[in-house]
């Protein structure tokens, strides 16, 4: 494996950590929404700690997927810059992926 392929599993895990920090949020939110009618000292405290929380963590959301954009338009930048570079590398590797999975779609 190499570096690219870690980069690209890394963010592909991001990715999934955003997504369900999403849905995290978003069941807190409805949550919160549905017990609003409730006097409780107890929920009340616990839902005041709750949107703290959740404050918090669209922070923390909002961080993380501007990390994630910023690592994308690095790789973008760093693969532009590499083909501009090296084009003729770049064609060869286009071309041999192409026959490649045109020898594999073949064979089926």
């Amino acid at each position: 494996m190499n570096y690219s392929d870690l980069a690209d599993s890394a963010a592909e895990t991001k990715d999934q950590l955003v997504s369900n920090l999403r849905r995290v949020v978003s069941d807190a939110e409805d949550l919160l929404a549905a017990t609003a009618g409730q006097t409780d000292s107890k929920i009340t405290e616990l839902r005041a700690r709750a949107k703290d929380n959740l404050l918090l963590a669209r922070e923390k959301l909002a961080d993380a997927d501007a990390a994630v954009r910023a690592r994308a338009r690095l790789a973008a930048t760093a693969t532009d810059e590499y083909v501009h570079d090296n084009p003729w590398s770049s064609i060869g590797a286009a071309a041999a992926l192409g026959i490649l999975i045109g020898v594999l779609l073949g064979r089926r």
